[in-house]
This record gives C-alpha cells, structure tokens and sequence, in this order.
C-alpha cells in the first residue's frame, strides 16, 4: 500500500491504524514533509521523502504498489485564502500525476477528500450534505480539493482508474497541527492563554474521531464499489462556541473564559453530512460517537505530548497574531 501524505494528521494515524488492524498490509508513505508534515509514521513503514507532483517518483513508487491511499495535500483554509499557489499545485498537479501513475499500471485508488467542497448549509434548518450534492466551495482550498474530486471522477469514466472517493466532515484527534481549530484551543489552554474565537462563534461542524474516519476508510477500501464516493460523518454537529466552551470545561476552566477574534473570510456557516450510504452499505458506525469522551481523550494527549507540539505552536501563534485582530 502507497499512503501519500502519510506524514500529516490523518495519514499518521491511517497509517498507525493500518499497522493494527490490518498486519497484511506492508506500508509504504510518501510525504513532502511541509511544516504540517511529521515524520511519526510508525517505524514499520517504509518512508519516502518526496513530493506528490514529482511525475517520475510517483511513476516508480506507483509501479511497485498493489494500491495506493490518497492523502496529499494542503487543507487550512486560511493558510489558502493568504496563498493560493501551494494548494493549486499539491491538490489538483499532485492529484493528476497520480491518476496517471495509477491508470498506466491498473492500480485500486482511493481519494481523500473533504466536505468543503459542497460550500456550506444554511444554520438554520436539517438540510445535510450527500453524495449527490452540487459542489459550491467558498475557499481556495475547497475549490482545489473539489477540482481533485472531478479528476478522479473522469479517470473513473475516462480510462477505467479503479478508484473509490469519500468526503468526510471535521476530524478531530492527536497528531492534529496546533494550527487547526480544536488542537489550538487546547494548546492554548496548556500554555495559560484563553481559547480563540472566530467572531461569535456560531458556524456549525460535524465532528468525526480520525480513528473513526481510519476505520471507515478500511470499510470502503475493502468493499466500496468502484467508481462510488461515500460521505463520512459522525452526526454530531456543534456550533464553534459550544466546543470551545466543552474545551474550557474539560481542562478545569470557566466555559465563558475565551476572547473573540475577527471572523474569517467567506467563512462556511454549517457542515453536516448524510452518512447513510455508508453506514447502509458497509456497515459503518462511529466508535466515537459520544464527542465529549473524544475530546476529553484528545486534551489527554495534548498535555502528554508536549514535545510533539510545542515548537510548531510558536511558529503558528506568530502566524496568527497577524489576523487575530
């Protein structure tokens, strides 16, 4: 198995869960190690420093790999609102080299990709997103991932690619970037600063364990139909204010002890998808579906894993104290 972006959140831990759950496996990552990137793949993986968009190295780790899990890409929002490049060349040139490495040597993919595409939900009302739902992103970084989606889709139909899609709602869980929303109110809490919150904080997401998603992935890789994408979510959807709020509780604190920043750009109102289809299908459910015990197990290795995050949290309070304003 060819895990791209192995080395970021939800790769770790794919990986690590991979390594587990399904011994058969012999795992090879490939990750261009960018400030998200860590390289705390488990030691039974074999590691590849490189970047998705190198046709070449692509071609050759493709040739050797029964089947490949596409994880590569840039996905913070805000980093893709300041510039745009990054994400352009990652998630739709990456993508596409790897489509071409897949259909030339007849190798099962699956695609990685996120619920941003379909814009937002009104907040108001029980509307969900599912696998027929337009795409309409609002970011540079949803329009990159829905563009990714449409390549694999026409490989689908065009050559044949064996390949299955799925978009899941927010992940939450370790190895998690500090610049992310739940791990830098948490951080924050562990270093004595008060939580951030975009404007009033009432912008709904859907909140879904990695492990949960890992597991799900597993479902789809082994009995997905090919050419089918499948939403992942937990059915647990919470305003920004109340997780930061439950934060605040869990760590010992005053739930109100937070302080308000300037809202993001085009921020999306509501995410929540209609996991039915998997569900239904493959017979997924979440093991996480109480989200306060997944927090609560979320902070706990925050606080035992300092040294994993502490020197990106310096880089990234510097990088946010120039829009938090």
């Amino acid at each position: 198995m060819l895990v791209t972006g192995g080395a970021g959140f939800i790769g770790t831990n794919f990986v690590r869960h991979t390594l587990a759950h399904h011994p058969g496996y012999r795992i090879r990552v490939l990750d261009k190690l960018t400030y998200a990137g860590h390289r705390s793949v488990a030691e039974d993986a074999e590691f590849v420093h490189g970047d998705v968009c190198d046709a070449e190295l692509v071609e050759r780790l493709v040739a050797g790999s029964d089947i490949v899990v596409h994880f590569a890409a840039e996905s913070h929002v805000d980093n893709s609102l300041r510039d745009a490049d990054a994400f352009v060349h990652s998630n739709i040139i990456g993508t596409y080299a790897l489509l071409q490495a897949v259909r030339r040597h007849d190798v099962r993919l699956h695609h990685i990709s996120t619920d941003e595409v379909f814009g937002d939900l009104p907040l108001e009302g029980s509307e969900l997103f599912h696998e027929g739902t337009p795409y309409n992103p609002s970011s540079p970084y949803a329009a990159t991932k829905a563009a990714s989606d449409m390549l694999v889709r026409a490989w689908v139909r065009s050559y044949g690619v064996a390949a299955t899609l799925s978009n899941c709602a927010n992940n939450y869980g370790p190895y998690q970037h500090v610049e992310k929303f739940i791990p830098r109110q948490v951080t924050n809490v562990i270093e004595g600063r008060r939580p951030r919150l975009y404007g009033q904080g009432v912008n709904v997401r859907e909140w879904t364990h990695v492990d949960d998603h890992n597991r799900a992935l597993h479902l789809i890789l082994d009995r997905g139909r090919i050419g089918e994408t499948y939403l992942i979510g937990s059915g647990d959807t919470r305003t920004n204010r109340e997780v930061v709020e439950l934060v605040n509780q869990l760590m010992g604190r005053d739930p109100g002890d937070f302080e308000h920043v300037r809202d993001r750009a085009g921020h999306d109102l509501r995410y929540a998808n209609d996991s039915t289809k998997l569900r239904s299908e493959l017979g997924w459910a979440p093991e996480y579906a109480d989200f306060r015990a997944g927090l609560a197990a979320t902070i706990d290795w925050y606080r035992s894993n300092r040294d994993w995050w502490q020197e990106d949290k310096v880089s990234t309070e510097a990088g946010y104290a120039l829009v938090d304003q």
